[in-house]
């Protein structure tokens, strides 16, 4: 008797659990994210992060591409909030990676589950009940 209900208690919890679960992707502004004071005061600007079209730029060197995949406590945040904090955690990786590499602008893609996306005014973050994450492909240049 103690193990069938053993086997209930567990099995209604795993079914509870499973309900509940989220895992969605969606899109926030890159606009609204550089307006943010905490991405002026951790991010700045010694590198020039661009997120669309990059034909216009002149580059005078290439260093290379580099993956950045950056996770938040998402509990109890906005999905704003937690991609925000997320994102800007992958620019400053990518931000060191360039500065090491003698760069000083760096193109990116975000890169959710391998589909690599570029877009100028957005940034794509998957969204979970607990954890935020941000996959992006950073190219550093110079420009």
């Amino acid at each position: 008797m103690k193990t069938l209900l053993t086997i209930i208690f567990t099995s209604f919890l795993l079914t509870s659990l499973s309900a509940h679960a989220r895992n969605e992707y969606k899109e926030f502004s890159i606009a609204d994210l550089k307006a943010l004071e905490s991405y002026q005061n951790r991010v700045g600007n010694e590198v020039k992060f661009y997120f669309g079209a990059t034909s216009q730029v002149k580059i005078r060197k290439k260093f290379g591409e580099w993956p950045s995949l950056k996770k938040t406590n998402a509990f109890n945040k906005t999905d704003e909030f937690a991609c925000q904090w997320a994102m800007m955690s992958a620019l400053i990786s990518l931000k060191k990676r360039a500065l090491r590499e003698g760069g000083n602008a760096v193109f990116i893609q975000t890169n959710n589950d391998h589909r690599a996306k570029t877009n100028p005014k957005m940034f794509e973050c998957e969204v979970g009940n607990i954890i935020a994450s941000v996959a992006v492909i950073g190219k550093v240049v110079k420009i």
